[in-house]
């Protein structure tokens, strides 16, 4: 079983339904806020450097829901300053597994191929449109 750092916005449903199918297979979880986390440019960049831009944030925040913001719109330095301004913007949830792998969203194919253990159950949806990636290679 491993041991996963799991970032998530407290109270979203969808993170918590993550967080059981990953707890049903005998993994342990470190949970920690992601809207209040201290995130440094360089952390965060572990996470989403091999993404596409546009697929580092989340597309059921609001502002980029309702157009505010456009993630494809943005070069790398303006969407870095606007997810450390904003990090209700960050996808989730943003995964660090014991190998020091960084995982963005919730990819189950990834996941059962990766881990020793994982429920037969199928896991909850990502609940956001973008694909995960993991390991540092986008998708």
């Amino acid at each position: 079983m491993a041991h996963i750092v799991f970032y998530e916005k407290p109270g979203c449903g969808g993170n918590a339904k993550q967080k059981a199918w990953l707890t049903a297979a005998g993994h342990t979880l470190e949970v920690r806020d992601l809207l209040h986390w201290a995130w440094t440019p360089e952390r965060l960049l572990a996470f989403l450097a091999p993404l596409p831009v546009a697929d580092w944030f989340n597309r059921a925040a609001p502002a980029v829901r309702d157009g505010l913001i456009q993630p494809e719109l943005l070069s790398a330095e303006q969407a870095l300053a606007a997810l450390l301004a904003q990090p209700l913007l960050i996808r989730r949830p943003l995964l660090t597994l014991e190998d020091g792998c960084c995982l963005v969203g919730f990819d189950e194919t990834w996941l059962r191929g990766h881990l020793t253990a994982t429920p037969a159950a199928p896991p909850p949806a990502e609940g956001c449109a973008a694909r995960a990636s993991p390991c540092g290679t986008a998708t």
